[in-house]
């Protein structure tokens, strides 16, 4: 085995070990709403579930050079959000929002994306997703060390669950007709491959 110490490492090695290694990872695309009311649209796949009762997710968004993204500064802010399940149909339309805009740009025209009114948050959702969630900020966190600020930490309340109809059967998902994709390393996706079953011991 070969031997490393984060320490040593500089962000970018440390980086490239975390992304290359916890494959595959879910990714979330989250609309948030900035003060002048432009409507903004980023892909993260530091994302996953927290927990189910109450039902949360969280969203890690990497600050650069200490500044925070338009995405946590507009959540933080409003304290709504809502974030969508990437899959095979939106994946190229999605790619195109996780371009550097400036915050009064909407990533979501730039994408060609539509927009579709929330019920119970703020903030719009887009049409293009079979899985939107609806989230209220819960908690946030600022993560870093020696007083530098590298990551916000986001964990939201789902408020409202949508599931397009194609995809729900008998109170369940069906993971194929989802389709999701997951992110890999560098500019790599990864789609749902084969899928084994072993039951837990009980």
């Amino acid at each position: 085995m070969i031997s490393f110490d984060p320490k040593k490492n500089t962000e970018r090695e440390n980086y490239k070990l975390l992304i290359g290694s916890i494959v595959p990872r879910p990714i979330a695309f989250v609309t948030s709403v900035a003060e002048d009311g432009t409507v903004n649209g980023a892909p993260f796949s530091y994302f996953n579930v927290v927990s189910s009762n109450p039902p949360m997710l969280s969203i890690s968004t990497q600050r650069k050079n200490g500044v925070q993204k338009d995405t946590a500064q507009n959540i933080i802010k409003n304290k709504d959000f809502v974030v969508h399940i990437v899959d095979e149909q939106n994946v190229e339309k999605i790619n195109i929002t996780a371009a550097s805009l400036p915050p009064d740009e909407s990533e979501i025209e730039k994408a060609g994306l539509s927009l579709v009114d929330s019920e119970k948050v703020s903030v719009p959702g887009i049409r293009e997703a079979k899985v939107r969630f609806e989230c209220t900020l819960e908690h946030s966190l600022e993560l870093g060390e020696n007083d530098s600020v590298g990551t916000d930490f986001l964990i939201g309340k789902v408020v409202q669950f949508y599931m397009d109809e194609a995809i729900y059967e008998n109170g369940r998902i069906n993971h194929q007709t989802l389709g999701a994709v997951s992110r890999l390393a560098g500019s790599n996706y990864a789609k749902i491959g084969e899928v084994f079953s072993i039951e837990r011991p009980k």
